[in-house]
């Protein structure tokens, strides 16, 4: 009998990579990791016969269209990447039971809110990655309603573009750097994410449904700049700014911090401080 497999889709993304380096914590499973290059998710045929041939007892979709102010005017594919290759996925999970887990953001949020967002809040996406990743999660509760839909926020990783490497150089090559300090929420290291995920993706029965997850504690970007840098022993001054100081193509919600009594009940999953996971990120990029 040969091992369950568990397919991975975004693997060159900060998420696929995390799930990449624990795979190897859990070898009862066999992997098939892919990007575009080895499966294009937007092309319906192509997901159905990857299906046929792989049969995976298990579907990590780590693959997304991030690029938030791009997605104002790069709708097309947006949608394509966050919403209808949802729908190909999903559609083919439930058709060969497959165990479905989805990615999605806080970014369905419309960022109005003064106490941490419930799963059943109501979603009011402020910006157009907002919208097409809103539609993903609906595609997926439609064609498959025994997905797991995990939204997080502010994700980053020692792989990929994100917020803490920017930080970083930027910090060694400035002597003074402006950042956000009037948006709110917590950050996510991805390989945080990826163990939930995988705690998720062999615990035995299925629990679906809508989950947040992020690290613990609430933060502006100010904050987590300010944190890089002492944690990173950086000598670059950093200021705080309001959002109308750095306009963007795309909004962003100001308040977009999570409640996470959910996961944690149902999963059995204990939350990392942030700034403990930051300062383990670090370190691996500093070595």
């Amino acid at each position: 009998m040969s091992k369950p497999v568990i397919l991975v889709t975004g693997k060159n993304g900060q998420l696929g990579n995390e799930l990449r380096i624990l795979s190897e914590k859990y070898l009862q499973y066999e992997y098939v990791l892919t990007d575009v290059a080895e499966l294009d998710i937007t092309d319906a045929k192509k997901v159905d016969a990857f299906f046929e041939q792989y049969q995976p007892a298990v579907c990590i979709n780590a693959a997304a269209y991030t690029a938030v102010d791009k997605a104002e005017t790069d709708k097309d594919l947006a949608l394509k990447i966050n919403a209808e290759a949802v729908g190909n996925l999903a559609e083919n999970c439930r058709k060969i039971n497959t165990r479905f887990i989805h990615i999605s953001t806080d970014y369905v949020f419309d960022g109005t809110a003064t106490t941490p967002y419930t799963e059943d809040y109501p979603v009011k996406p402020v910006n157009f990655y907002g919208e097409s990743k809103l539609k993903g999660e609906e595609r997926a509760l439609m064609m498959d309603p025994s997905v797991v839909i995990i939204r997080t926020s502010w994700v980053y990783s020692y792989f990929g573009n994100n917020f803490v490497k920017t930080m970083l150089r930027l910090m060694k090559e400035r002597d003074s750097i402006n950042v956000i300090n009037d948006q709110l929420g917590s950050p996510t290291y991805a390989a945080d994410l990826a163990e939930v995920i995988m705690q998720i993706a062999t615990a035995p029965g299925n629990k679906p449904g809508i989950y947040h997850f992020s690290n613990e504690g609430v933060i502006t970007w100010f904050d987590f700049a300010t944190a890089i840098k002492e944690l990173a022993g950086l000598q670059c001054k950093v200021n705080p700014i309001d959002t109308s100081g750095y306009p963007t193509p795309a909004r962003r919600p100001a308040y977009s911090v999570m409640n996470k009594d959910k996961i944690q009940a149902t999963f059995g999953i204990t939350l990392k401080d942030w700034k403990d996971s930051l300062q383990q990120c670090l370190q691996l990029l500093q070595s």
